[in-house]
């Protein structure tokens, strides 16, 4: 296929608006600016962020683009196309660097119906104010009545005031009062949320977006969109009742009694056009809050407020597939059992071994109190993943080996309880006190305030390993990975289960981000490549490790700009998928390496940004990525620094990246068609030597 240039009429609408807050102005951006080359969603988002930012800006400085990009197959039916890709400078990073998030729900398709493929927002303004868009139309309302509602109240309210027809994300009170890991919350509790972009809301005094559209958004091919429909996600989750249970049981390693009918659930999309319900949808749940009760969706993380004595085991089909059972992760979530396997499968038994997850006791199974701590994180609009995986675990695990015995917040450490995550959530949003103005910043920040040495890395003796039963893990009371951001299916510490062919290339994937990247990054891969991979000494050595890796960010950055959700993509025995997704919504007709292509141009588009504006490269990211690496996994590996070096040397090599520097290669840059790109980072001094000009 030749590079098509001009802006398809299927798919897109054709126009990004630019809003300032400060003098309160629109402008409007043409679409066909970025597109088709950039294709949409986090790819557009990255293109205008190198365009019009400069080194030296911080996260909460008024300049600051907080973005908001669809993708051409949002809102045209095609399955998980709803989603919505977020991005700006994060302030929950550590450091502060260009970030990327990703919200469900229905804002996304209403933006595209309202004419907008996406909104860029720069400024502060005076007062606290939201924004509504509507049929073409951008407003600017006061919304100091709205500022220090929860989040539930704020969308309440605002669909009072525009119909239940309008669609809002919305800050809570802890965006409002800049905590870092504050959460952009929308319909059906989908969030943006590790990044902390609630906090960036609150800088600009933004207190919500509401959203109207009566347009439509035409696929090229409809009826290629129907097949899609009954081909992705197969077989589809249909809809079911409402269970009323006497168990709350969400998970294998999440199983306990509660009163007789208290967990009432069922399962529900977490967005517009999808055909899954992967999101367990739970009613009638006890509140934090006055009015008592609440519905609550969850997509992972929720659930573990409700109990944690072991740890998230997994089974090995969930990632690594055979050519008769290669079901998407999707189909074992939402607390729903997936579809029966393929019992001619040889590999079957190997397929459903489970690898259970270690034994941790940090809390008893308690329903009221799960429940209520996910309603304080929706409703104050705070990240789940930071309180419930990292802060609680680290009070557990901090109090038991005495790191906390001088700790006073007011009321003695028990994450247990409920009314101590209350009162301790409460003076964190709040940023009450010195320990709750400290939290407010987040974990990692929190930890290097009080010393690293003792309050992040003081080993704890107390996790046994499952996989080898009785196997004592010695891992620090901090579950910190990288860039400001705690474990996720890194072998060690919080979803520590996997094998090592699957955290060395989801260890590779975080290197190379600013974020945890397993929220869209999830490992693929076939049984072969697991069982190769089981050894990591070896798996160091083994280029398939990189090249794993390397497909898993390609399929991101393709799920980030088609759009697509990780919980479907990627589909290892159906590699077009998303070629075909694009060609339905656009009549794009793109090969798979085509699309691979475009999507390089986006990763190493996003390198620049990080080498231009943090100095990202080599000696920098490795040290970061490799730390949790020197603990033991579930089996007791640890992966010594010069073998995850070499692994690192393959993993440049095949991203076309200096071994040395980490940066990308003049011929990288061209092949990318990024020579604009290119000429800067040779000013930056940041081109490596041609291979000819070494060997000379």
């Amino acid at each position: 296929m030749s590079e098509q240039t001009q802006l398809p009429q299927y798919g897109y609408v054709g126009k990004i608006a630019w809003i300032d807050l400060t003098d309160q102005s629109v402008k409007i951006i043409p679409t066909s600016n970025y597109a088709p080359k950039f294709i949409g969603g986090r790819a557009i988002a990255t293109k205008i962020y190198w365009d019009v930012t400069k080194p030296g800006m911080k996260a909460l400085d008024p300049e600051n683009p907080l973005m908001f990009m669809s993708g051409p197959t949002t809102a045209t039916g095609i399955p998980t196309g709803g989603r919505t890709s977020v991005c700006a400078m994060a302030p929950n990073n550590l450091p502060e660097q260009f970030c990327w998030g990703n919200i469900g729900g229905w804002f996304g398709a209403k933006l595209k119906f309202a004419g907008f493929d996406g909104v860029v927002i720069v400024g502060r303004a005076e007062i606290p104010v939201y924004l509504k868009i509507d049929d073409g139309e951008i407003t600017f309302h006061d919304a100091r009545n709205l500022w220090g509602t929860l989040t539930h109240d704020c969308q309440e309210k605002l669909s009072l005031i525009h119909g239940k027809e309008a669609v809002s994300v919305v800050i809570g009170p802890a965006g409002e009062n800049l905590c870092r890991n504050a959460s952009i919350n929308t319909s059906n509790d989908n969030v943006a949320a590790k990044a902390g972009f609630g906090a960036v809301m609150g800088s600009k005094n933004l207190k919500a977006i509401v959203v109207k559209g009566t347009g439509d958004v035409r696929p090229y091919d409809v009826d290629m969109v129907l097949k899609l429909r009954k081909t992705m996600g197969n077989p589809q989750r249909k809809a079911n009742p409402v269970e009323h249970l006497d168990r709350c049981a969400f998970r294998a390693h999440i199983n306990f009694e509660t009163e007789p009918g208290a967990v009432k659930k069922t399962n529900v999309s977490c967005s517009h056009g999808c055909n899954m319900r992967c999101n367990l949808f739970v009613l009638d749940t006890k509140s934090a809050f006055p009015r008592k009760v609440t519905n609550q969706v969850h997509k992972c993380i929720g659930v573990y407020a409700f109990q944690m004595t072991e740890d998230c085991g997994m089974s090995p089909g969930m990632f690594f597939h055979t050519e008769k059972n290669h079901n998407q992760a999707c189909l074992g979530q939402g607390a729903q059992v997936p579809p029966p396997p393929d019992t001619s499968d040889p590999y079957l038994e190997e397929l459903m071994t489970r690898r259970p997850g270690s034994t941790m006791n940090f809390w008893d199974g308690d329903y009221d109190r799960g429940n209520v701590i996910n309603d304080l994180c929706t409703q104050y609009g705070i990240d789940k993943w930071d309180v419930i995986v990292w802060l609680m675990t680290w009070l557990v695990m901090g109090k038991r080996t005495g790191v906390l015995e001088n700790m006073d917040l007011g009321m003695e450490i028990d994450p247990g309880s409920e009314e101590f995550m209350k009162h301790l959530l409460d003076m964190i949003t709040y940023r009450k006190g010195y320990w709750g103005n400290l939290f407010a910043e987040g974990m990692a920040r929190t930890i290097r305030t009080l010393g690293k040495q003792k309050y992040g890395e003081t080993i704890y003796k107390g996790i046994i390993s499952n996989v080898v039963p009785g196997l004592q893990l010695d891992i620090p009371i901090s579950f910190e990975s990288s860039w400001g951001h705690c474990f996720h299916w890194q072998g060690r510490g919080f979803q520590g289960s996997p094998p090592p062919g699957y955290y060395l290339s989801s260890t590779l994937m975080l290197m190379t981000n600013t974020r945890d990247a397993q929220t869209n990054s999830h490992v693929h891969g076939t049984l072969d490549y697991m069982k190769e991979t089981m050894d990591a000494h070896k798996a160091c050595l083994n280029r398939k490790v990189a090249e794993n890796a390397f497909m898993g960010e390609i399929k991101a950055e393709m799920k980030e700009c088609v759009t697509c959700c990780d919980l479907q993509s990627p589909q290892i025995f159906w590699p077009d998928m998303e070629c075909q997704m694009l060609e339905a919504a656009t009549g794009i007709k793109m090969t798979e390496e085509e699309l691979y292509l475009a999507c390089e141009r986006s990763k190493n588009l996003f390198r620049a940004i990080l080498m231009r504006d943090s100095d990202r490269c080599r000696a920098q990211e490795e040290p970061e990525a490799y730390r949790p690496l020197q603990y033991p996994d579930c089996e007791g590996q640890t992966v010594a620094p010069e073998e995850f070096a070499k692994l690192v040397d393959l993993y440049y090599d095949v991203w076309g990246w200096d071994r040395e520097t980490g940066w990308p290669t003049r011929e990288t840059w061209i092949r990318c068609g990024l020579e604009d790109v290119m000429e800067e980072m040779e000013r930056l001094g940041k081109l490596p030597p041609d291979k000819s000009s070494k060997e000379q």
